[in-house]
């Protein structure tokens, strides 16, 4: 299934934070992707409608496994690409800033090929 570009740059921040500060919550999603808390408020009500996150009492946002198939999925072309990237001379934040936009926009058989390519490096 084929979600928004804007919703995949959630759940990957989701799945990034959670590995770098543990609980995420959602002034944490707000504060990253300098967005309003009540803008991510309001995509944690979609996000949790649509069966990608859960949220507990404490405001704890968790990815379902749904989410989580998306983040990581989002996370893996976002730093092969970048990679990929970077072996062909770009350098590092210029290589990271176009792989966040590329990677919601290349096909899956042109992302394999790229994999490949930077697992033979």
């Amino acid at each position: 299934m084929k979600i928004m570009e804007s919703a995949e740059n959630y759940l990957e921040t989701i799945y990034i934070l959670r590995q770098k500060i543990g609980n995420v919550r959602s002034v944490d999603v707000a504060n990253e992707l300098s967005f309003s808390k009540p803008s991510v408020s309001v995509a944690m009500k979609k996000f949790r409608s649509d069966g990608y996150v859960n949220v507990d009492t404490n405001g704890i946002i968790t990815l379902t496994s749904k989410g989580e198939a998306i983040a990581k999925a989002m996370y893996e072309r976002h730093h092969t690409i970048a990679k990929a990237l970077m072996a062909l001379g770009v350098d590092e934040e210029n290589a990271y800033a176009d792989s966040c936009k590329i990677e919601h926009y290349i096909s899956d058989v042109s992302f394999e090929k790229i994999k490949e390519y930077v697992e033979n490096l």
